[in-house]
């Protein structure tokens, strides 16, 4: 069972992921936070398997509230829940320990693809912030480039194998069948391969994997 906590400051849009949400016999919705401070503080209780959080709520807004939920709660993956034109928020926050990023006016199905994603220790970006993080990649991308080959040259063999089906999307179990590896064997590695890499989630490793080659572009 995924168990999900919703934070958003219009209780319409708390409605609705819920509704949504209990769609999938999978998934539980276990706590409703109206703003930031209270997302953290019903993190910390229910400690959940995935928040989604509103990027701009009153008070505390969604980036602050990931940020601290990350550093206290690790194991909660952060999940954010953004519209139209907010684009300009996707460094920040993947810097802050985001795994996905999606957008209120998506399909609903997409909700549901990115938390059960996100939840299996993948990472999600809506189609339109995923264009927007690779332009954001390709800027400078031949300077990058060298960078993340030397950092990426840290690696190991295997290592290397596990970032680059990460970089593709596949989730531990998804990468564990590739490679013929246990599931917790391969969240091993990835562990190790962000501790190396000086990256805080699978998104940033993800990224550094497409600027060094390790993972052409599209796949």
């Amino acid at each position: 069972m995924i168990r999900v906590l919703v934070a958003d400051d219009e209780p319409m849009i708390r409605s609705g992921a819920r509704a949504i949400l209990a769609s999938d016999p999978e998934i539980v919705v276990v706590a409703e936070a109206a703003n930031g401070g209270e997302a953290i503080q019903l993190t910390r209780r229910y400690r959940p398997d995935v928040a989604l959080l509103d990027i701009r709520m009153p008070g505390l807004d969604g980036l602050a509230a990931a940020e601290e939920i990350r550093r206290e709660v690790p194991e909660t993956s952060v999940v954010m829940l953004t519209t139209f034109g907010e684009e300009e928020y996707v460094v920040r926050a993947l810097a802050a320990g985001t795994s996905g990023f999606l957008l209120k006016a998506s399909d609903p199905r997409e909700l549901l693809t990115g938390v059960r994603a996100v939840a299996a220790g993948a990472a999600y970006l809506a189609p339109r912030v995923a264009r927007r993080v690779l332009a954001e990649v390709g800027a400078g991308q031949l300077a990058r480039g060298i960078t993340a080959r030397e950092r990426i040259a840290m690696l190991t063999e295997r290592e290397r194998e596990v970032l680059a089906l990460l970089g593709a999307g596949l989730s531990n179990g998804e990468i564990g069948q590739r490679l013929f590896l246990a599931e917790g064997t391969v969240k091993s590695h990835v562990s190790a391969i962000l501790t190396r890499l000086g990256v805080r989630n699978r998104v940033r490793a993800a990224i550094l994997a497409y600027e060094s080659g390790l993972v052409a572009p599209g796949a």
